[in-house]
């Protein structure tokens, strides 16, 4: 006797009592950093498949329909197949005769409307409404709007919210930062400036008297930052990223050096003599692009490499060479 192994895939009947649910429908819905700020209501056409309003469904126009007799109505079928020497394989695929339904409805008694297939399409604008402080990634549910279906608890609409990038502020949770470039003289002797909020408010930021700025400091201004979800009047703080940009080389002349040396600190007294100087090895510094130097490090480095592998084979050629008689 043959040994059979019967790998037994359990299908899902199409007669259980219980109503399935339907899929829910994710949609991603690009947002700037003004729809968080503000608040926004976005309209939003979409088309679903509604139950026919003429058949409510049924998709005949009595309202019966016959039991499909390729799968006695369970709406799946059983199929054997051999997958090997004495094995068989038996699984429950979908009915092709009812699609799964179970049912059948003859042709003179389909629904005009839906042509048997018990739901129509249907054209719905949605209204999403973003609220002030929602976070990127944040889903927005409209429950029950999804394709509708017999026997079916209609599944949602998500709507998942996408952060566009913004080319003046970066947002982390309820903060705000911004980068803001002043010049070595505004960094020593004060500075003001306007910044345009998010809602279009203009911000007057000053230095306060005396203040120096270094160059990556942050100043950090209360309650100018992202509004709380659901609790739009709680904000969080708006962080300011200073860099300070220097002089460019040959810009200031000998005789104005002199003149900020007499007003800036002094110059750190020299540890070693003139003795010690004058033994010293003299030194020039250049001008470097240290990211192009990596790169060329790196490149050197893979050619080395290169390099010792083509030594490690005794520098012969690496195609098949014929022996000569």
């Amino acid at each position: 006797m043959h040994l059979h192994v019967i790998l037994w895939i359990k299908g899902v009947s199409s007669r259980g009592r219980r109503q399935k649910r339907g899929e829910d429908v994710v949609h991603t819905m690009k947002v700037s950093l003004e729809d968080l700020y503000n608040g926004a209501t976005k309209k939003l056409s979409l088309s679903r498949n509604v139950l026919c309003g003429k058949c409510k469904g049924k998709g005949s126009k009595s309202g019966a329909t016959a039991t499909c007799s390729g799968c006695r109505g369970a709406g799946m079928r059983m199929i054997t197949r051999q997958i090997g020497p004495g094995m068989i394989q038996q699984m429950n695929t979908v009915c092709p005769e009812c699609r799964g339904s179970g049912e059948m409805i003859n042709d003179k008694d389909r629904c005009p409307s839906c042509r048997g297939n018990k739901v129509s399409q249907e054209k719905k604008v949605l209204e999403v409404h973003v609220e002030k402080g929602m976070q990127h990634g944040q889903k927005i549910v409209f429950q029950g709007e999804a394709d509708e279906a017999p026997d079916t608890v209609t599944g949602d609409i998500v709507f998942v919210l996408q952060l566009k990038e913004h080319p003046k502020f970066k947002r982390k949770s309820d903060d705000l930062f911004v980068e803001h470039t002043i010049s070595l003289t505004e960094a020593l002797c004060g500075f003001q400036f306007v910044l345009t909020h998010l809602d279009g408010r203009q911000l007057l930021i000053k230095s306060n008297p005396g203040e120096i700025i270094k160059p990556g400091q942050h100043k950090a201004i209360n309650d100018e930052g992202m509004p709380q979800h659901g609790r739009p009047f709680m904000k969080g703080r708006l962080f300011v990223e200073f860099s300070v940009e220097f002089p460019e080389p040959g810009v200031l002349t000998p005789s104005q050096c002199k003149s900020l040396e007499k007003i800036l600190p002094p110059r750190p007294g020299s540890q070693s003599s003139d003795m010690d100087v004058d033994q010293c090895e003299e030194t020039t510094m250049h001008d470097v692009n240290i990211e192009e130097e990596m790169r060329r490090r790196q490149h050197q480095r893979r050619q080395e490499a290169y390099d010792e592998e083509d030594d490690d084979e005794g520098g012969a050629p690496r195609g098949v060479q014929c022996a000569q008689q």
